[in-house]
């Protein structure tokens, strides 16, 4: 599963405490996956579009224990994936209108509205829920490489709402209007940590961390590794253009008449044509340094040439 399904099954999971907690995420959950339909003569329905059935079953419940009525309907989606789609349909009738309006998904005269009103997330544990509702609704989770955390709302003005909802609890989170729609996002593992604690979600942040760390444990490796290779191909070039330098002294009789430290290396690196320079300057009677061994062969290419 995805890191967005795992943090969607979590937090489908967590049972509100109380009553307040439970509006807070039903209002959360309507602000991200709802849309309001004017029927005309002041009949008015929602419809929740959720992308995961134990989000749906999850909202099912909500609306129930509200006495709400609720019709849970699936369909195909036809860009991308193909993926199905759950749909909740809610009926206008009195009840739902009263339960929309208390959560402050709709107006005193049923219009929608893009954020709730404070009562509804007055305390902190109900501005966990509302959270946790908008990441059920309308939440992604993508990583561990380029970490990004989006809620998604229907306007600027209520991804703001989520933003300042999440400053006071110490989490961060940007705002970003995409014209269609609007989100709230965290980038970097640390601030999405915070917002998904603030959510409830522990098991979603120990696994999106784990596989942070072990993707730039990853990336470190393979930096190492190419440097290691890189390092290995420069060496091995090295070692050829000197061979190739010893040689044609040898062939031509010049090795023989240069200075014994000269002729001593040339040795060497004939002998240990792959031995890196710390090893083959070890070799020397007496031993000589890397930078002594280097600078001995860079005089013998340069007789050669």
């Amino acid at each position: 599963m995805s890191l967005s399904e795992d943090l969607r099954h979590e937090l489908a999971a967590i049972t509100p405490r109380s009553a307040c907690d439970r509006l807070a995420e039903l209002s959360g959950l309507c602000h991200s996956a709802g849309s309001v339909h004017l029927k005309g003569r002041g009949e008015v329905s929602v419809h929740l579009d959720l992308s995961d059935p134990a989000v749906a079953r999850r909202t099912f419940s909500l609306l129930r224990a509200f006495g709400v009525a609720s019709e849970i309907r699936t369909y195909r989606r036809h860009a991308f994936d193909g993926a199905t789609r759950y749909q909740l349909h809610i009926a206008g009738d009195e009840r739902a209108l009263q339960v929309l309006n208390e959560a402050g998904v709709l107006s005193a005269r049923l219009t929608p509205l893009e954020h709730p009103p404070r009562r509804v997330v007055a305390r902190a544990c109900c501005r966990a829920a509302y959270v946790r509702g908008a990441l059920l609704g309308g939440g992604s989770l993508s990583g561990p490489r380029s970490p990004h955390l989006e809620l998604r709302s229907s306007g600027p003005r209520g991804a703001s709402f989520l933003a300042e909802l999440a400053a006071e609890e110490g989490a961060r989170l940007g705002v970003l209007d995409r014209g269609r729609h609007a989100i709230a996002y965290a980038k970097g593992v640390e601030a999405i940590a915070d917002v998904l604690a603030l959510a409830g979600a522990s098991q979603a942040v120990l696994l999106f961390e784990e596989r942070a760390v072990m993707s730039a444990t990853r990336s470190r490796a393979n930096r190492l590794a190419n440097a290691d290779h890189a390092n290995l191909v420069r060496t091995s070039r090295a070692a050829h253009e000197q061979l190739r330098a010893v040689r044609r002294l040898r062939r031509s009789g010049q090795l023989a008449r240069l200075p014994s430290r000269l002729q001593e290396i040339a040795e060497l690196r004939e002998k240990h044509p792959t031995l890196p320079l710390r090893e083959l300057a070890a070799k020397c009677r007496p031993p000589a340094t890397k930078a002594a061994a280097h600078r001995r062969l860079k005089k013998l290419q340069e007789l050669a040439s």
